[in-house]
């Protein structure tokens, strides 16, 4: 299932249980079968995932050094998600998609848009800040202090 699912496939299975919602879906599309496997077979070698069973169907999940990798990731992905929404304009923006996030991933997400020293993500942080659980909340307004008191 899991090559199916990085291949892209549109086979019944896949598109009935939505898999094809997937972030990974489809980013093996250009590679065989064989191919797909071999990589799977070399990240669960070389310890970045894991197989694990989700009532009889298994699953390929990160180890703690895959999901360190795929956390930066990611991460960088949702920062660049901000570019755009800050390029479409319409406030207020759409943050719920951030709530119940792994928290490590939202502090790095928080660490970038901060080191980044960008005033232009205020916008953002205000709307999410409006959304999220407390300790989130305190951490985004730290960035956002940190953000508009930075000299130029």
């Amino acid at each position: 299932m899991s090559r199916k699912i990085l291949r892209g496939s549109r086979a019944k299975v896949v598109l009935s249980r939505q898999l094809d919602q997937s972030p990974v879906y489809g980013v093996y599309r250009g590679l065989s079968a064989e191919e797909v496997l071999a990589r799977i077979d070399w990240s669960i070698l070389n310890g970045y995932l894991q197989v694990i069973y989700d009532s009889r169907l298994p699953v390929l999940a990160y180890t703690p050094a895959g999901w360190d990798i795929e956390r930066e990731a990611y991460a960088e992905e949702l920062v660049q998600g901000f570019d755009k929404l800050l390029a479409a304009g319409q406030r207020p923006y759409d943050m719920s998609y951030l709530k119940d996030k792994d928290r490590e991933m939202m502090w790095r997400v928080l660490d970038i848009v901060e080191g980044s020293g960008d005033r232009k993500y205020v916008p953002v942080l205000e709307d999410w800040e409006k959304i999220d659980y407390r300790k989130v909340r305190q951490r985004i307004r730290q960035v956002i202090h940190n953000l508009v008191t930075r000299e130029a």
